[in-house]
């Protein structure tokens, strides 16, 4: 019988993986301080069958650590935190990238340390409200229009982090460019009406984005470096601009020539957002020659049929991941996914609704003797 596509190993980057099942990045907020821990560590490990796990966002800098006990990759402590982490995913087999999260203008001060700054390509407030353990739901702060210098600082900051990754035993790095979030406001002409070589038009509004993934893969090697993107997504506040289809494919043309590990396109409309097109899938694909990952409300069947196709090279895997640690098994072996999905502790602190979902138990038929 053949053995189905998603079940079988692949070439990403320098690394062989096991399976083209990616465990999504998915924020958690378990990081006490800032610094991962024992129990980041468990969690991760209980889901290593994945072909690629991908944390949660981490901040590069103290200014992007823009929600609540999210983790950075900028400390010595954090450094440590992550060896934990690392070493248990691939004492199991595992593969892990970091995936390295600026917040950007989603953030609030009340989340951050004393001296950080809420920054952006401009002071342009974003709708609506953010969680602190502070005050509980309080509105986005306008944040603060970057400078010249802010931007070499910043773009210094991901590669340190990068390079802090690699140090921690991390297989690579995605750098988070989807969401809403720093990279992606750089992108869009409604979070960006800058007046210098970053803005006035979209490859300028590329440019930025473009050199962090530049440099980052100059630092740690373009075989180590993702990125991810979310076209025609609406979190953080983004909204549709007339240039969209132009953007991406400008974009995707250039990290092609860098050469970078993959692209990993994330699609939000299994959730109520709109649908990332086609037609803007079959764009990047063909634009960009490596690794191409797709995201977002798969089961089993349209995995395997996107894979079979060719649209894409590996699937990632949300939410199932949450409840169903064991999932490549449970898929593989055609198991009933856990529907047990304890929403309410998606963003708290302990391991309640963390590393106390089960695995799945094989039947075991007695035999009459």
């Amino acid at each position: 019988m053949k053995k189905h596509e998603l079940f079988t190993s692949i070439k990403v980057g320098s690394m062989e993986l096991t399976n083209r099942i990616v465990m999504a990045p998915m924020t958690r907020c378990r990081a006490i301080d800032n610094i991962p821990n024992d129990l980041m560590a468990t969690y991760y490990q209980q889901r290593a069958t994945a072909g690629l796990v991908i944390t949660e966002g981490t901040s590069p800098s103290p200014n992007g650590l823009g929600y609540a006990r999210i983790p950075g990759m900028f400390s010595e402590a954090q450094i440590q935190g992550w060896e934990k982490v690392t070493s248990a995913v691939h004492k199991d087999g595992g593969k892990i990238f970091v995936q390295l999260m600026h917040t950007g203008r989603i953030s609030h001060v009340l989340n951050m340390p004393k001296g950080s700054e809420i920054e952006a390509p401009s002071a342009i407030k974003s709708s609506g409200q953010m969680w602190t353990d502070a005050k509980g739901m309080q509105d986005y702060p306008t944040p603060k229009a970057m400078t010249a210098e802010d931007i070499i600082t910043t773009q210094a900051e991901y590669v340190t982090a990068a390079k802090n990754a690699i140090a921690a035993g991390f297989d690579g790095v995605e750098l988070h460019g989807a969401n809403g979030y720093l990279l992606e406001e750089f992108l869009s002409p409604t979070t960006n009406i800058r007046t210098d070589k970053y803005d006035g038009n979209l490859e300028n509004r590329c440019r930025f984005v473009i050199e962090v993934a530049a440099k980052v893969a100059d630092a740690i090697g373009k075989d180590k470096t993702g990125i991810r993107l979310s076209p025609y997504g609406v979190a953080g506040d983004m909204k549709k601009y007339a240039e969209i289809d132009a953007t991406y494919d400008y974009l995707t043309k250039e990290l092609n020539k860098l050469g970078i590990a993959y692209i990993h396109v994330v699609d939000h409309s299994a959730m109520g957002a709109p649908s990332v097109p086609i037609q803007m899938k079959k764009m990047i694909r063909k634009n960009f020659k490596n690794t191409f990952i797709l995201c977002g409300g798969y089961d089993k069947e349209s995995a395997e049929a996107d894979i079979e196709s060719g649209l894409c090279d590996l699937i990632g895997f949300g939410r199932p991941y949450i409840n169903n640690p064991d999932l490549v098994e449970r898929l593989e072996f055609n198991q009933e996914l856990s529907q047990n999905l304890k929403t309410e502790m998606f963003y708290t602190a302990d391991e309640k609704g963390y590393t106390d979902y089960p695995n799945f138990k094989p039947t075991v038929v007695l035999q009459i003797q």
